[in-house]
Order: C-alpha cells, then sequence, then structure tokens
C-alpha cells in the first residue's frame, strides 16, 4: 500500500513538472497562496461563525436532555430506595418497586434518543461544514481564473499546497507572479464593513459525553 502511495504521489509530481514546463513554453506561470485566501476570506468568518452558532444551539439542546435524564436518574434512585424501604407496607413497597423499573426502561430510551442526536448533530455540522468549504473553494477558484487570466498566466499553482508525507510540493518561488494578495483584496472588496477579515476560523464542535444508564 505504501509502495502504491509513493508510485502515485511520484506520478503526481511528474504531472506537475510537465505542465508547469508545457506552460513555461507557451505563457506565464503565476502562484497563489490557497490556504491563504481561504482563510482570509470574509466569507470564511461569517460561515464559521453561522457554524459555530448552529453548534451552541445543538449543544443548549443536548444540555436540555442531559439535564431531564439526570433528572430522572435521580428519581430512579428514590424509587428503587423506597420499594425496599420496610416502612412502607409490602403493597406500597411493589408500587414503588414497578414505578422504578418503568423508570429505568425510559432511561434506557432516553440514553438511546441521546445517541442519536450527538451522531445526527455531529452529521449536521460535518455536512455544514462540507458545503461551507466546497462554496467558498469554488468562489475562491473563480477569482484565481479571472486573475490568471486577466495577467496571462498559462499556470497557477498552490505554493501553499502539500505532499500525502506533509511536506511542501513547491519547494521555491521567488514570488514574482504572485497573485495572492490582489485575488484576496477583489474576494474581500465586498465584504461588510463590521467583518474583520484578518480573523482566522475556529470552527467548535457539540459535545460528546454519553450518559450512562443506572443499573437495577
Amino acid at each position: 500500500m505504501t509502495k502504491l502511495i509513493k508510485l502515485v504521489l511520484i506520478a503526481c509530481l511528474l504531472t506537475l513538472v510537465l505542465a508547469a514546463s508545457s506552460a513555461s513554453a507557451q505563457g506565464r506561470i503565476g502562484t497563489v497562496d490557497l490556504k491563504r485566501l481561504f482563510d482570509n476570506y470574509w466569507k470564511t468568518k461569517q460561515a464559521d461563525a453561522a457554524l459555530k452558532d448552529r453548534a451552541a444551539d445543538l449543544e443548549k439542546e443536548f444540555k436540555a436532555m442531559m439535564e431531564d435524564y439526570n433528572k430522572g436518574k435521580e428519581d430512579y434512585k428514590t424509587l428503587a430506595a423506597a420499594s425496599s424501604d420496610l416502612v412502607m407496607s409490602e403493597t406500597e413497597r411493589e408500587r414503588k418497586k414497578t414505578e422504578a423499573e418503568d423508570k429505568l426502561r425510559s432511561l434506557k430510551e432516553q440514553e438511546e434518543t441521546i445517541a442519536k442526536f450527538q451522531n445526527q448533530a455531529r452529521t449536521t455540522l460535518d455536512e455544514q461544514r462540507r458545503r461551507m468549504r466546497d462554496n467558498i473553494l469554488g468562489e475562491v477558484r473563480k477569482a484565481v481564473d479571472g486573475k490568471a487570466k486577466t495577467a496571462n498566466y498559462s499556470l497557477v499553482v498552490d505554493v501553499a499546497a502539500e505532499t500525502v508525507n506533509n511536506t511542501p510540493v513547491i519547494l521555491y518561488t521567488n514570488g514574482e507572479n504572485d497573485i495572492t494578495e490582489s485575488v484576496l483584496s477583489q474576494l474581500n472588496a465586498s465584504a461588510p464593513p463590521e467583518t474583520t477579515v484578518s480573523d482566522k476560523p475556529a470552527i467548535t464542535k457539540p459535545a460528546t459525553s454519553k450518559p450512562a444508564v443506572p443499573k437495577k
């Protein structure tokens, strides 16, 4: 498997080199830092804020479910203790025992509901994050394409790209034909006045703790 990955990597690098050589023969080669464009585009911050708001709402729902679940556990403990209280009549103890068993079944159902909620919450956030990334990258690429065509570049390479081994694909560039800042300025030209385009995104995730159902 490792050999296959290396072969694929070598093939990709050879393709890049050949493409660069061909572009060099035909015209100019430009460079761009795609990570910088993505991180500093104002819509990335906007999308991240929406994602954090959604995560906060899901976290609020989760906490409410856990509060109700924990209250149920306390009720179960009370009923279980009462079912063995000799001060009560046998009839009353049996009634408390039945109520305790019903409460325990309810707690197990709540545990399943909470687990499903957590899984769905993670899926919801992951899908929203993916849509955000795809939409923003599409806009960034469109802006890069426009700048490249205007400047008559035959090829634009991403200087922030890395291999599967986390090593840089582009080892050297003098930055002479870098269009990162001009593209970033174009992307942020329509940013709302209150937007701070230099802020970096910090995507959050909902809590992942699981409730523990008490044993009989």
